[in-house]
C-alpha cells in the first residue's frame, strides 16, 4: 500500500509540475538550418528575419503523414481567413524528393523547408516534436505566441492571430 501511495504522489507532484512554455527560440533552434525549394540552406534565424514585423505561422508536417494530409482542408480555410501571416511549412519528409512531389500533389500553398536532419535537428529538439502535423505561431514582434497545436482549426490557433 505504501508504494502505492507514494506513487500516487509522484505522479501528482509531476503532473502538476507548471512547464514553462517557451516564448523564444533557443540560440541553437534559430541556427538550425533547413533546405529550401532550391536547394539552399537557410538559417530559422534568416526566415523569421525575412518576415519581421509579421504573423508566422509554422506548419511542420509530412507527406506520408495521414492527419497531416486529412488536415490540408483546414490548413486552406486558415489561409484564406488569416491571408496576411506567412505560412512556413516545414518538413519531415523523409528525401527531398518527397517533399516536393508533396508539395506539388497537395497544393501546398507558402514557403517550404526541409528538415534534413528531422526531429533530431536543434530545431526538432527545441520544440520536442511528438506529433505532427504540429503548428506553431510567432507573433509579429518575433516571439512565439503559440507553442503547440495538433490542428489547424484549433481555437489557440486563431486566438493568437486576433491578439
Amino acid at each position: 500500500m505504501n508504494k502505492i501511495k507514494y506513487l500516487l504522489i509522484f505522479l501528482l507532484s509531476f503532473l502538476s509540475c507548471n512547464q514553462e512554455i517557451p516564448i523564444q527560440f533557443t540560440e541553437d533552434a534559430l541556427n538550425d538550418t533547413f533546405t529550401t525549394i532550391e536547394g539552399k540552406n537557410e538559417s530559422l534565424k534568416n526566415i523569421l528575419t525575412a518576415h519581421k514585423g509579421k504573423t508566422i505561422i509554422v506548419d511542420i508536417w509530412a507527406s506520408w503523414c495521414g492527419d497531416c494530409i486529412k488536415g490540408m482542408p483546414k490548413v486552406k480555410a486558415l489561409q484564406e481567413a488569416y491571408p496576411e501571416a506567412i505560412y512556413i511549412f516545414l518538413s519531415l519528409d523523409k528525401t527531398e524528393k518527397a517533399w516536393k512531389k508533396g508539395i506539388k500533389k497537395y497544393n501546398v500553398q507558402g514557403e517550404h523547408y526541409f528538415m534534413q536532419s528531422g526531429k533530431g535537428s536543434a530545431f526538432g529538439k527545441f520544440v520536442n516534436i511528438d506529433w505532427i502535423p504540429r503548428y506553431m505561431v510567432v507573433g509579429s514582434e518575433g516571439k512565439i505566441k503559440l507553442f503547440k497545436a495538433v490542428e489547424a482549426d484549433d481555437k489557440k490557433i486563431k486566438q493568437s492571430l486576433i491578439n
